[in-house]
């Protein structure tokens, strides 16, 4: 009798453990989503959509973010889409069906310990880069960084959903004479393009959200890149250096940035949601 108070004791203290840390985490959600929107919504305005700044915006002049909005997505989108054609063939790679299963688990360990790794080393590595070659902050470099933050996330998570498709559609693929390469692009694919499309979208949420891998390889330009070559702004490094001017109209502008870039964010999460739900049809049950 004894035992049985003390474990339903210890079960009712993890339970409240579990409550206040969920309550914990929804309460910071929820007051940094409404920092960021009542700031951020009431700087809001046409011109912060349609201009880049005007002779400085550090300085409190004129203009929007128009070259931070368009920098982010040509960082972003680009990095994605390599993520996603190296990391397509590597989650492939570690299914069974072509590798040793010790090679598959160095592989994916190799990716996880990738994955904790702070971003702003992705990016000293590519400004250690630069400086062997000579070459300084440009679009190009910001991609780079960009693709190596999301490859081992994108690729997880491919792997992770190719891991879960039926052994017995594979056999089945087989049994018709249909090759590895062919099951795994025509079945396995297919079955797995739910966890795919959720993998690819997580790693466009984190690479167009981060600021520290493309702070130094990207750099940071009121104008609008031309070239891969040229310097661009971005969404999160325009939040860091707006934020950190001593005149109030320009933090303002980087609330209104951050209110942005937390729209994409969740769009990109609706989208995400969408996608998937669409491609459940093509799933066996």
């Amino acid at each position: 009798m004894e035992n049985i108070d003390k474990r339903n004791l210890e079960e009712k203290i993890f339970k409240i453990i579990m409550i206040v840390s969920i309550l914990i985490v929804i309460i910071s959600l929820i007051i940094i989503i409404g920092i960021v929107i009542v700031n951020g919504a009431s700087s809001l305005n046409l011109e912060m959509f349609t201009q880049t700044a005007e002779g400085g915006l550090y300085l409190g002049k004129s203009g929007g973010i128009l070259n931070a909005i368009i920098g982010s997505i040509i960082l972003a989108l680009p990095a994605t889409l390599f993520a996603f054609l190296i990391g397509i063939g590597i989650a492939l790679y570690l299914q069974r069906d072509f590798t040793h299963p010790h090679i598959s688990s160095f592989i994916r360990l190799s990716l996880d310990i990738l994955w904790g790794i702070p971003s702003i080393l992705y990016g000293i590595f590519c400004v250690i880069i630069m400086m062997y070659l000579g070459i300084g902050e440009s679009v190009l470099f910001g991609i780079i960084a960009l693709t190596l933050l999301e490859l081992p996330l994108i690729t997880r998570g491919m792997d992770e959903a190719m891991k879960v498709v039926p052994v017995g559609l594979k056999e089945g693929a087989y049994s018709l004479g249909s090759t590895k390469f062919e099951t795994a692009v025509k079945v396995v694919r297919r079955q797995a393009m739910p966890g795919i499309l959720a993998g690819v979208l997580l790693g466009l949420g984190r690479g167009i959200g981060d600021t520290a891998s493309i702070l130094f390889t990207s750099g940071f330009t009121d104008d609008i890149p031309t070239s891969i070559f040229d310097s661009t702004a971005a969404l999160p490094s325009s939040i860091y250096f707006l934020y950190n001017s001593p005149i109030e109209s320009v933090r303002q502008k980087a609330y209104a940035a951050a209110f942005i870039l937390l729209i994409i964010v969740l769009l990109i999460s609706i989208v995400s949601r969408a996608l998937s739900k669409k491609s459940v049809k093509y799933v066996i049950k």
